[in-house]
């Protein structure tokens, strides 16, 4: 199942390249509206999700770049451990995979991780986010949504084995 890394290699490519847009489009925390609850806003984040650990004096950086390669070594092993029928939990972690790969880059090169997607409604604002990140959770979600719904049930059909 590794021929499912040309999705990990898509999302890491188009998050650089929107990335590399944003710092030369944006001003720092200067919010360009786009509609009346989307803002392109470039934001820093030197922390994790939600800006955990934004605060911190500097370890987290070397802490989640461990902790993602980690999990990258992991993700690549399990693609290698599936069936070639698994074909919703290759995509879901190689959509993970390509979202961990894309801020580990940015905090390897630039120390933060670049954000820049701002969503809110009635003056609260979601934390910024990028391709990386939209792609890590559109992966979770995958990944938990068909192991709770569906996998048990393809199970039975031939299908994916959970």
């Amino acid at each position: 199942m590794l021929k499912w890394l040309w999705l990990s290699g898509a999302v890491i490519v188009l998050d650089q390249i929107t990335k590399y847009i944003a710092e030369r489009a944006l001003v720092l925390y200067a919010p360009v509206e786009v509609t009346s609850f989307f803002n392109f806003t470039l934001v820093y984040n030197p922390g994790a999700a939600f800006s955990f650990l934004s605060d911190a004096s500097g370890w987290q950086r070397w802490f989640f770049v461990i902790v993602a390669l980690g999990a990258s070594i992991f993700i690549v092993w399990w693609l290698r451990m599936l069936h070639a029928g698994e074909r919703w939990t290759a995509a879901s972690l190689a959509l993970i995979l390509g979202g961990a790969v894309g801020n580990v880059i940015d905090r390897l090169w630039h120390g933060h991780v670049i954000d820049f997607l701002d969503f809110h409604y009635a003056g609260q604002h979601w934390p910024a986010f990028n391709v990386a990140d939209a792609a890590i959770t559109v992966g979770a979600v995958i990944l938990v949504g068909y192991s709770l719904f569906f996998a048990r049930n393809s199970d039975t059909a031939g299908g994916e084995r959970s």
